[in-house]
């Protein structure tokens, strides 16, 4: 079993930074695909980000060149480093640990970009 337990949110003026931390508490954390998701109130959850265990990443194309999505195995954690934020970024961000047919989910943490 995986506990996933994110932080980092916050209120935050628009172009303003926040690095969000998706801990995990399971062990082998390298093996899982990390992925983060946002969800806006009345949206869908989007895929923002992911990063496999040997650190290959992708990211999607509305956060391209502000987002960064990094982990550190020995700290079993991954990150989302979150610049020039925008009101559109506004939403609950949720961490996913994935690994072949096993999927865990963090509680979520509110980001709120607003002047």
């Amino acid at each position: 079993q995986v506990q996933l337990v994110e932080s980092g949110g916050g209120l935050v003026q628009p172009g303003g930074s926040l690095r969000l931390s998706c801990a995990s508490s399971g062990r082998r954390f390298s093996i899982y695909t990390m992925t983060w998701y946002r969800q806006a109130p009345g949206k869908q959850r989007e895929m923002v980000a992911n990063i496999t265990g040997d650190g290959s990443t992708n990211v999607a194309d509305s956060v391209k060149g502000r987002f960064t999505i990094s982990r550190d195995n020995a700290k079993n954690t991954a990150y989302l480093q979150m610049n020039s934020l925008k009101p559109e970024d506004t939403a609950v961000y949720y961490c996913k640990a994935r690994f072949h047919t096993q999927s865990y989910w963090g509680q979520g943490t509110q980001v709120t970009v607003s002047s």
